[in-house]
């Protein structure tokens, strides 16, 4: 297994720049593991596939607006910094720019010295920086609520009009940097419809990291090192995917941080999800064994990506390339603000 083996070629228009309107109008490609059928539908259809006492496994971190902009004090240049996780207190790591000018004890000021960074250490392994932060008034969530902005993929050129487009309808803690994006397909009414129909909405939680956008740069993905992110099961939902699996119905994870969260929660010993809280560094290759999900909806993902290696890992690498060639030339919408595809 290559990573080239990932690897296909995708024309910027196909990349989509905002969200359907509404959310469940984007398409749905369905993909069938077992024959290989393929069927082209609209997301609101996916109530079609979801059976009475199955489970739809959603995450429900919020997008953190955790880039911010400032200077540095000693010379006025200008600073970015992306927050990526905190550490203790309000010291935080993050992604700086330009970041061979913020050693340590470099000192940042943002708005009009409301919010202040310290930086106190360098990570050796990401270059990323602690920053130490103190606000002038208010707790540092405020200030960065006052202060920050939604950190958009790189392949978003265009502005949004709105923040709350890259957000869930379920969204609850601030805990992300990216979107878990394959739920920005539902609607309070999709949702609504989905419970009416006997389907258990069971979430979890994973803080999405940047690792999302990164495409694989080794030549074999076994040595490419993922970053680990922050993941709760709690114990309504562990019990809700136990009493589904003991009953035969399915487990459906929407986006592959679900999967990723509830595969990291499994016990292979007693064959259960446990409620469980910590850190993952879960890596999904083909050849993975899956203890939780039977099936998932996932949008189309960038080349060479962990993401797209994971959805290889569950439907196959050869039918998953033969679909992401259907929807190139069906011209179907991808990565974040894209089209949704269905594994079953």
């Amino acid at each position: 297994m290559r990573t080239d083996d990932f690897d296909y070629e995708l024309p910027s228009g196909l990349i989509a720049q905002h969200a359907a309107q509404p959310r469940d109008a984007c398409r749905l490609m369905v993909v069938d593991r077992t024959s290989g059928q393929i069927d082209h539908r609209a997301f609101g259809d996916v109530l079609d596939y979801l059976h009475h006492g199955d489970v739809l496994v959603v995450n429900e971190t919020r997008v953190l607006p955790a880039r911010l902009k400032g200077a540095k004090d000693d010379t006025g240049g200008a600073v970015e910094v992306l927050l990526l996780r905190r550490q203790y207190g309000d010291t935080w790591e993050g992604l700086v720019k330009p970041g061979r000018r913020l050693k340590p004890g470099a000192r940042i000021t943002f708005g009009d010295g409301e919010l202040t960074g310290l930086v106190v250490d360098i990570i050796e392994e990401s270059g990323a920086r602690l920053i130490q932060f103190h606000t002038a008034s208010g707790t540092f969530l405020d200030a960065v609520h006052r202060l920050g902005e939604v950190p958009l993929p790189p392949y978003i050129t265009e502005p949004l009009g709105d923040p709350s487009e890259y957000q869930t309808v379920y969204a609850a803690e601030e805990h992300s940097v990216a979107a878990p994006t394959a739920g920005l397909h539902f609607t309070p009414e999709l949702l609504e419809a989905v419970e009416m129909a006997g389907v258990h909405v069971a979430t979890v939680e994973l803080d999405v990291g940047l690792d999302t956008f990164r495409p694989v740069s080794v030549e074999d993905p076994a040595d490419h090192v993922i970053h680990t992110e922050h993941y709760r099961v709690p114990g309504h939902a562990a019990r809700a995917i136990n009493d589904a699996r003991a009953r035969d119905n399915r487990i459906i994870c929407v986006g592959t941080t679900s999967v990723r969260a509830v595969e990291s929660a499994y016990n292979e010993e007693t064959g259960l999800v446990e409620p469980s809280e910590g850190t993952t560094d879960l890596f999904i290759l083909p050849g993975f064994s899956f203890g939780v999900a039977d099936a998932m909806i996932t949008n189309f993902h960038i080349p060479r990506s962990t993401l797209l290696m994971m959805v290889s890992a569950f439907a196959g690498r050869e039918l998953v390339m033969h679909a992401y060639d259907v929807a190139r030339a069906e011209r179907y919408r991808f990565l974040s603000f894209g089209d949704a595809m269905l594994i079953l």
